[in-house]
């Protein structure tokens, strides 16, 4: 009896084994927050998959920028078909690695509000940089990023040499204060909890009472509004304006799977994938027409500044160097 039961069980295992063994794997690297179990990954891959005929693998790094290094590190012998996750401030030291092929994509398909037009590097989400508070202890927050650098309040934001919201302040810095910023950055040291590696030690850190501000998006209210059913948190609305990130999709040279990585890149700005990432991943939807939560009206909506790819391209090192010689004395 217990032969004749394993048999069959042995036979459809090994028929299983098979099977996927003969699906082609499509690697992607991204960040950590990506794919744990809230994350966009999990659902994505699920969707892709019921489609492609392939096993969609996500491969970890703790932000766009430890991406970047990776891929750096490892050239053209990359595992990726496809990174996901580098943004807009990245973009041009990303492609002077030589290892980015086109997308293929048509880019009509794309809010015509982002004006994007690059042939290489493809837009799944974006959103701005903003300073979170809690509102059942602020009662009137700052209104400017020179108020909040001018103030005692107490902040944690992260290192922008390993974080991308960290080079989102390290940009949004420069482009209010200019020539003054090291100055700022020597101000805003004298009432800065921490620096973290990461956004989410410093989200972490905050949620539990270490600071009165912390550097985010303007969307993460909506996170605590849809999923803690808590409205207290509060993204402050600065008057100068503020940085946005527009986050990226590519695909490698050396990627194993070219046709499949394109169709992941077409899933992604699909209206299935579009409908997924702002309540999993917390960011704005880069196609039109993509049906929100009541919430995300309530965001601010606030006015870009900043600087292009290339700009940042051509200064990043200097600016970091000047931040790490200011924030230090």
């Amino acid at each position: 009896m217990k032969k004749s039961y394993l048999l069959p069980l042995l036979t459809l295992l090994s028929l299983s084994s098979v099977q996927a063994a003969d699906k082609p794997v499509i690697t992607v690297y991204t960040y950590d927050s990506l794919v744990a179990e809230w994350g966009s990954g999990p659902k994505l891959e699920a969707a892709f998959e019921k489609t492609c005929g392939c096993d969609l693998r996500f491969v970890a790094a703790e932000d766009g920028v430890s991406i970047l290094n990776r891929l750096k590190v490892e050239g053209d012998k990359a595992k990726a078909d496809v990174i996901l996750g580098i943004d807009n401030g990245l973009m041009e030291e990303a492609r002077a690695t030589k290892l980015i092929a086109e997308h293929g994509q048509v880019l009509e398909k794309l809010s015509a509000s982002l004006k994007w037009e690059d042939k290489d590097f493809l837009p799944y989400d974006y959103g701005y940089f903003a300073f979170i508070y809690d509102s059942s202890k602020i009662a009137k927050p700052v209104s400017s990023l020179k108020e909040l650098v001018e103030s005692d309040a107490k902040l944690i934001y992260q290192d922008p040499r390993t974080s991308t919201p960290g080079q989102g302040l390290m940009l949004w810095m420069k482009a209010v204060y200019g020539e003054q910023t090291a100055s700022a950055w020597q101000q805003l040291a004298k009432h800065t909890v921490t620096v973290t590696k990461g956004w989410w030690e410093a989200y972490s850190m905050f949620l539990e009472g270490g600071a009165d501000y912390v550097l985010s998006y303007n969307t993460s209210p909506a996170y605590h509004m849809i999923s803690d059913k808590k409205e207290q948190y509060k993204a402050v609305l600065f008057s100068e304006g503020h940085v946005a990130q527009v986050e990226l999709a590519a695909l490698l040279k050396s990627s194993q799977h070219p046709e499949l990585g394109k169709q992941f890149l077409s899933f992604l700005i699909s209206p299935e994938a579009q409908g997924i990432i702002p309540v999993t991943n917390w960011m704005l939807p880069v196609v039109d027409g993509i049906e929100l939560p009541p919430v995300f009206s309530q965001l601010i909506q606030p006015q870009r500044i900043g600087f292009t790819a290339t700009e940042i391209a051509e200064q990043r090192a200097d600016w970091i160097k000047e931040w790490r010689s200011a924030a230090s004395k």
